[in-house]
């Protein structure tokens, strides 16, 4: 796991090597290791499912390290393990260790609904994982159930419980907010980060693809949502977490252990400081979430070419921004075909 002085390293360290055609360095790399998942939420993935791609098309762990063994010298510095659920692909410590073991890499993520994070936290944490993101858009049983699509019996709490004692850390609880379904858990969400040091952020919800369903009327801005906190207590304005702060901003309640953050693609586009591109499960390189463009790296790889060609072109194409309030989503079926 990363050392104290972690973020003293990165500036010192960081290449400017690898930058897209409006000048933003690329340093952040989202890996999707499965398209499948145990949940079937309302606003990720459609009741019935989709397609699975076939194991064949599924890259190796070998393959996914070699990607990222030749793109850190250009600059990449900080990955998240993503899926789907990313915790159901067998053996998921083996790849942690050997990403780990690629000397540019700073710092690696975990984005998991937390079902798994009691039995595997631990050893993540010993293999090589830095920090966890948790979703979680209930703290209700019935309607975590109800969001999930499944019967399950996850306990949000103990999820990031067993996290943060196994060292990982920060740790961060993601919670999608729909008008309707889960917005009048906000305030119960938020007080969380009274007594844990947990952050807690809440994400406007994206209607993508098949989840039409949801629409511009369960979108809760998040200015409405810090109007309602700030009934729990007064919030003021704070740095987030030392590491991975991304595109959310932060507020802390008054005396407050944890911090609340906002994450704002409808309202507010973060768009102009992406620094982060995305490789699918099955060898894609997609520059934008919600953009047209993808780059085949499956195959240059297994044919023993080397992939810097193929990113550097792939940036070249990567949009100024995603056109998600035009509701155009790349050819998106679903938020779990590339990990959010």
């Amino acid at each position: 796991m990363g050392g104290p002085d972690e973020g003293k390293r990165s500036d010192a360290r960081v290449s400017v090597t690898l930058r897209d055609g409006f000048g933003r360095s690329i340093q952040y790399l989202r890996i999707s290791v499965t398209d499948r998942c145990n949940f079937r939420c309302l606003y990720c993935m459609p009741l019935s499912g989709l397609e699975w791609l076939p194991k064949s098309d599924i890259l190796t762990y070998e393959e996914i390290a070699q990607v990222v063994s030749e793109l850190a010298p250009l600059g990449l510095r900080r990955l998240r393990i993503t899926g789907g659920e990313p915790t159901l692909r067998p053996e998921l410590h083996a790849l942690i260790a050997m990403l780990r073991a690629i000397p540019e890499i700073e710092d690696i993520s975990l984005s998991t609904n937390g079902v798994r994070l009691p039995a595997v936290a631990e050893l993540y944490a010993r293999a090589g994982l830095d920090r966890v993101n948790m979703s979680a858009d209930s703290l209700r049983p019935d309607r975590i159930r109800a969001i999930s699509r499944r019967t399950t019996d996850f306990d949000p709490i103990a999820a990031a419980t067993a996290a943060e004692a196994a060292g990982l850390s920060p740790i961060k609880i993601n919670v999608v907010v729909m008008r309707g379904i889960n917005d009048d858990e906000v305030c119960d969400f938020a007080r969380l980060t009274l007594e844990h040091e947990w952050h807690v952020r809440f994400i406007e919800l994206m209607p993508v693809g098949e989840m039409r369903e949801l629409t511009w009327d369960h979108v809760v801005p998040s200015d409405e949502i810090l109007r309602r906190l700030e009934a729990v207590a007064t919030l003021s304005p704070v740095d987030g977490p030392a590491r991975g702060n991304g595109p959310a901003r932060y507020f802390r309640f008054d005396g407050a252990r944890g911090t609340i953050g906002v994450i704002t693609p409808m309202s507010h586009t973060y768009c102009g400081s992406c620094n982060r591109v995305r490789l699918t499960a099955d060898g894609r390189l997609r520059t934008c979430l919600f953009g047209e463009e993808e780059t085949d790296l499956r195959t240059p790889l297994r044919e023993g070419l080397p992939l810097e060609p193929f990113f550097r072109s792939a940036l070249a194409s990567k949009p100024e921004q995603h056109h998600l309030l035009q509701m155009s989503v790349g050819g998106l079926r679903a938020l779990s075909q590339v990990g959010g």
